[in-house]
Parts: C-alpha cells; structure tokens; sequence
C-alpha cells in the first residue's frame, strides 16, 4: 500500500511566476497546470510564458513556444548535412500526405501505386510486382556540443546547404552504430577532435524535413582539433562570442540557446522539444521557426509503497 509520497521539483534555469491550481482528478490523483515566466535569450527581446498539465505521479510533461527573432516561419532547409538544396527537396519530395512519393521499389525496381494499405492510415508507396510498401522513416542527427575551458567548439562549413556558416560537428548516424557512436565519429570527421565524458543535452525533432537531432555534451579529452574534410575552419568560442548571426541551421540555433540559459542557471539539463517550420521561407532565414518544449524540467515525485 502506499505509505507516503513527496513532490519536488528540479531547479530551474527561469524566473517562476507559477500558479500552481487544481483542475481536474484521475483515480484519486490531481491535475495541475503550471506557468512559467522565461527571461528573455541572447536573441530574443521579450519573456513568454509556458504551461503545462500534469498528473502528480508522473513527470511533467511541459510544453512551450517559443520563437527566436521577429518571424514565425519555418525553413524547408535539410537540416544539418544534406547535400541537398531546398528547390532539391521540392523536387524530390512530392508530398502525399507527409511523405515523399516514390515511383519505383526499391527492391526489385517494380512501379509502384500509392494507397492506404489495410489496417493503416497513410498513403504508401506498395510495389505492383513484389507487392511490398515502402516505409519512410526519419533521419536521425547526432553531434556534440564541446566544452572546453568554458568555450564551445564550433567548425565553419566547406559543404552546402550553408556554406562558410558555422555548426556543431554533427551529420547522420549510421546503422551499425549507436547515437553516441555516431556523435563520436561526426566530431572526429568534422572537427579532427576527439572527445569523452558524453551525455545526452537536446533531443530536437523537426518533423517537416523529417529529421531528429540527438545532441551530446563533450569534453575534450587533448586540446587538439583540425577541420576535417567538410569544415573549413574550427574554433572554440567564448558563450558570449557565439556567432548568432552566422549560424548554420536554425537547429543549431535552439541547441546554443538552450545552453546558455542553463550555463546562467548553473547547470545543464535535458531538453526535448520540436521545431516547428513551414514551407515557403528562405533556407538562409534560421530564425523562421517556432520552438515547442515538450520536455523541459521534472516533477519529481517519490514514495514509498508497502504491501
């Protein structure tokens, strides 16, 4: 049976104006919402608040949004290494609904039909020949985000999209390897770097271009670094010598604000949150996005059962 249970929440990187109130009850456990006043970033001029229901017994669940600069727009942008260009993606991406429309089968070079297959919901591309459907799964992104003598790593692009801008030493993850493996392996490649001490920072989903970033915290383990074949120079910089306006991706953009904000609060945590872009801007514009937090701080609860 239960015996007792005690709430707590983690410490935060935010200026709190909470009203914590009741809504609602489950099976004898209370709802609240929470709101919360964030501090204006590095690139971003005024607070906005955030809020968010939760059962007691569960973490919280935190959703909030967020935009970096004037524009709430998205890029159609590859986010961080395709070599594609945007007017590339619209090309090969004939949207049936939120995929691409592929005309031949990757296994046995039938033509395919697009149609919903029995006990789905979403168009397919499903061979005539061999008869199997072609399912599309996102890409996942893995990097690091390198600390060293409190100063961040960066490495300035050789490669489009975003030629001469700078990015964390990120790419694809590749089978065989896990997304710390992947992490490790992009550094190296992009930076000439190699790092340890790993943990998991941001996880950013961005649904549009069908792409998942997994971010790592990293230390150095020498004080060596080169730019590899896709960087044409790599740099550490100090937190206030960012070059926000030579940034890569809008991706990259989220991760470095985020880190900031918990470098003034004193300690990072994990964040997990989507970036939200609509088609039609310029892939140059990394401010033209909305940001939601899905996951941001804990409630932590505990308890202690007997039976």
């Amino acid at each position: 049976m239960l015996k007792a249970f005690q709430m707590m929440t983690a410490s935060s990187s935010v200026l709190l104006s909470n009203r914590l109130k009741p809504q609602a009850s489950y099976a004898g456990l209370a709802l609240f919402s929470i709101s919360t006043m964030i501090p204006p970033s590095p690139s971003s001029s005024s607070f906005y608040s955030r809020t968010s229901a939760f059962l007691i017994f569960q973490p919280v669940s935190i959703r909030k949004t967020r935009s970096f600069g004037a524009f709430r727009m998205c890029s159609t942008r590859s986010d961080p290494h395709s070599h594609g260009t945007s007017s590339d993606l619209s090309v090969a991406f004939q949207n049936i609904g939120n995929t691409r429309k592929i005309n031949f089968c990757q296994w046995c070079g039938g033509p395919t039909k697009h149609e919903i297959p029995d006990g789905e919901e979403k168009m397919r591309a499903i061979c005539t020949l061999c008869g199997k459907i072609a399912y599309q799964n996102p890409k996942m992104v893995v990097g690091c985000l390198i600390e060293h003598e409190d100063k961040i790593l960066l490495c300035k692009r050789k490669i489009q999209p975003s030629y001469g801008l700078w990015t964390l030493p990120a790419g694809y993850m590749e089978i065989g390897e896990s997304a710390a493996e992947g992490a490790i392996r992009e550094t190296h490649e992009e930076a000439g770097a190699e790092v340890e001490g790993l943990s998991p920072f941001a996880q950013l989903d961005i649904p549009l271009i069908g792409q998942t970033y997994i971010i790592f915290l990293a230390k150095l383990k020498k004080p060596h670094f080169s730019p590899g074949p896709e960087s044409m120079e790599c740099q550490l910089f100090a937190p206030g010598d960012i070059p926000f306006d030579s940034l890569a991706f809008s991706s990259i953009l989220v991760t470095l604000e985020l880190y900031i904000e918990d470098m003034k609060a004193g300690k990072p945590k994990f964040h997990y949150g989507t970036i939200n872009k609509r088609p039609g801007t310029s892939p140059s514009d990394i401010h033209a996005f909305t940001l939601d937090y899905h996951l941001h701080d804990f409630l932590v609860v505990k308890w202690v059962a007997e039976c």
